[in-house]
C-alpha cells in the first residue's frame, strides 16, 4: 500500500507540545503503556487543532497567513482553517465560537448594495462552500443579523456590521487567498 506524505502544521510549537503532553499524561493514566501509532497519530492531529488524524488526512491544504500571527487569535486561525486555498467554506465547525467567525467570510461575499432573492442567496452561498448546507449557512447569517431577510423570505439584503479586530485580521488573510 503506497504511503501518502501529511504534512502537519503547528500554529505554535509550544502549545504544540503542551497539548501533546497532556494528552500522553492522560493515556498513561489510564493505561500504562506506549501508546500504539493509530492512537500517536490521533494525539499529533488533536494537539494540531483537528479532530483526529482522519480530519488531518481529509482537510484540503489550507494557506496559512504569514502576515501578523500575532493579530491572528487562536479562534481566527481555527476560523481559517475552515475555508480551502480559494476561500471556500470547506466543513461546518463543532466550536460555536469558530462557526460565528467563519460567518464573517461569506458575510464580505455579499455586495451591500444589491437585494438578494432567497435563490441568489442559495447560489451565492453554494458558490463560496463546499460541504453541501446553504440553509443552515443562511439561517446562520440571518441570527447572527449579517443579513436581513423579509418576513415572507422574498428578500435579503447585507447588513452593514463591524467585526472585531481579531476578525478583522481573518477576512484580510481570507482575502489574500482568493
Amino acid at each position: 500500500m503506497p504511503r501518502h506524505p501529511v504534512p502537519l502544521h503547528a500554529d505554535d510549537i509550544s502549545s504544540f507540545a503542551k497539548a501533546l503532553g497532556r494528552q500522553l499524561t492522560t493515556a498513561h493514566e489510564r493505561e500504562p503503556r506506549p501508546p500504539c501509532h493509530v492512537e500517536l497519530l490521533n494525539m499529533l492531529a488533536r494537539a494540531a487543532g483537528h479532530r483526529n488524524f482522519q480530519s488531518l488526512r481529509a482537510r484540503p491544504p489550507a494557506v496559512v497567513p504569514q502576515a501578523a500571527p500575532a493579530a491572528l487569535g487562536d479562534i481566527a486561525v481555527k476560523a481559517l482553517r475552515q475555508f480551502d486555498d480559494v476561500g471556500r467554506l470547506v466543513r461546518w465547525p463543532t466550536k460555536h465560537s469558530v462557526q460565528r467567525m467563519m460567518l464573517w467570510g461569506l458575510w464580505m461575499r455579499f455586495d451591500s448594495r444589491r437585494k438578494y432573492s432567497e435563490r441568489q442567496v442559495n447560489e451565492l452561498l453554494n458558490a463560496w462552500h463546499l460541504f453541501g448546507d446553504h440553509c443552515t449557512l443562511r439561517r446562520e447569517l440571518v441570527t447572527m443579523r449579517l443579513l436581513e431577510r423579509k418576513s415572507d423570505g422574498s428578500a435579503y439584503r447585507k447588513l452593514p456590521a463591524r467585526p472585531d479586530p481579531q476578525t478583522m485580521a481573518m477576512l484580510r488573510a481570507l482575502r489574500a487567498r482568493s
